[in-house]
């Protein structure tokens, strides 16, 4: 039976975890379709680019990664020290770096908000936004999210590109 990922995850076992993606509907992550002749070789560079683009936001490093030609490994690094050592603002600027900024925030980062309610929930939203920076699960679905939406627009339909399974080996 499949257990949440959330439920796999313990930092006090490792900080390390061995991710995988598996394409779904026999789609082609890279290479070459013998079938059709088409190649795919250019989607790498998606992932490249986006797996390093989401090290510099998250406090995840990428540790190691292969890309196949219907899956890709990744072996990740949860640094919580880095995450805690961020300011409530650099957590924000992190964030905002993937999501639209709320309004609530931009006043806030502004120096525009008075009421201690106001201020007292984007603090509760920056904690929140803390937590997910350390997340394999935000990490991944970013990553799978921005994959899926290329190869989608690519091949003209919609839905899941891929299947994210966990291995929980120390690495």
């Amino acid at each position: 039976m499949t257990q949440a990922r959330s439920t796999q995850i313990s930092l006090q076992d490792t900080a390390h975890y061995h991710c995988i993606l598996r394409c779904v509907r026999r789609a082609f992550l890279c290479g070459e379709d013998a079938y059709s002749g088409q190649s795919f070789e250019h989607r790498r560079v998606w992932i490249v680019e986006r797996m390093w683009l989401l090290s510099q936001v998250f406090a995840i490093d990428v540790c190691a990664y292969a890309i196949m030609s219907n899956h890709y490994h990744l072996v990740l690094h949860i640094n919580t020290a880095t995450a805690e050592s961020w300011t409530d603002e650099e957590v924000a600027q992190h964030w905002t770096t993937l999501y639209k900024t709320p309004l609530l925030v931009s006043r806030w980062l502004n120096g525009e908000l008075k009421s201690k309610g106001e201020i007292n929930k984007t603090l509760e939203l920056i904690g929140e936004w803390r937590e997910r920076l350390t997340d394999i699960s935000w990490f991944m679905r970013n990553l799978n999210e921005y994959v899926a939406r290329e190869a989608n627009k690519e091949e003209g339909c919609k839905g899941a590109f891929g299947k994210v399974v966990l291995s929980l080996k120390p690495c």
